[in-house]
């Protein structure tokens, strides 16, 4: 990576990491890919019972990898026949893994889902919360983090998950009813009524959609 982005996204991430703390959250910046799962894995106690919502970026720093290998209670979607317990399984978990689809410099967190498993974790349920966030999903305020989440993050996830959708095939939102939206939901955190619940990880890479 170029110094002079290495050394932008280090100063950019201090404020978002102020922004953070401003809303009862906490963030950490990790340099690369290698830190980032480091600084996970210190936010999650062996043993504690851990589920996901769908987060690449977790999967992208080797984190999954390490809790299915690890002394953890994984709690593996994919291996799950019934994903409507898997999902509910997730509410009373230690630890609730995610990403976000963008942030604000002042610590907004900004989610859009389909079936509203994920935002809801985030919202209420588990113990915990845990971000891994690259830095390409920082946006100056939360009109350009709307626009990026509905932009960029849907329709590249629509794309992925093979659906039917105008943005599927335009690559933009196009403010779609179809029944194959995945934009039914849409969560912005700005503040944790519980202190330190909410953990981001900022990753000095491009990470997620």
């Amino acid at each position: 990576m170029n110094e002079n982005v290495f050394k932008r996204n280090k100063l950019l991430a201090q404020k978002v990491v102020k922004g953070l703390e401003s809303r009862n959250m906490t963030g950490f910046y990790a340099a690369d890919r290698e830190e980032a799962l480091k600084i996970a894995l210190e936010q999650i106690p062996e043993g504690a019972s851990v589920s996901m919502g769908g987060a690449m970026s977790a999967h992208e720093i080797g984190l999954v990898d390490a809790l299915k290998k690890g002394n953890y209670n994984f709690i593996d979607r994919d291996a799950y026949t019934d994903k409507r317990a898997a999902m509910l399984a997730a509410y009373d978990a230690d630890v609730f893994l995610a990403s976000a689809n963008a942030m604000t410099e002042d610590g907004e967190i900004v989610n859009i889902d389909g079936n509203a498993n994920r935002v809801s974790a985030i919202a209420n349920g588990p113990k915990k919360v845990l971000l891994i966030v690259g830095m390409n999903k920082i946006c100056s305020d939360i009109d350009g983090a709307m626009k990026r989440a509905r932009n960029v993050a849907a329709p590249i996830n629509a794309q992925r998950f093979g659906l039917d959708t105008p943005c599927a095939k335009t690559g933009a939102c196009m403010n779609c009813k179809s029944p194959d939206t995945i934009c039914c939901q849409f969560l912005i955190t700005r503040f944790s009524r519980h202190p330190g619940r909410i953990c981001v990880v900022l990753v000095n890479d491009e990470l997620g959609f």
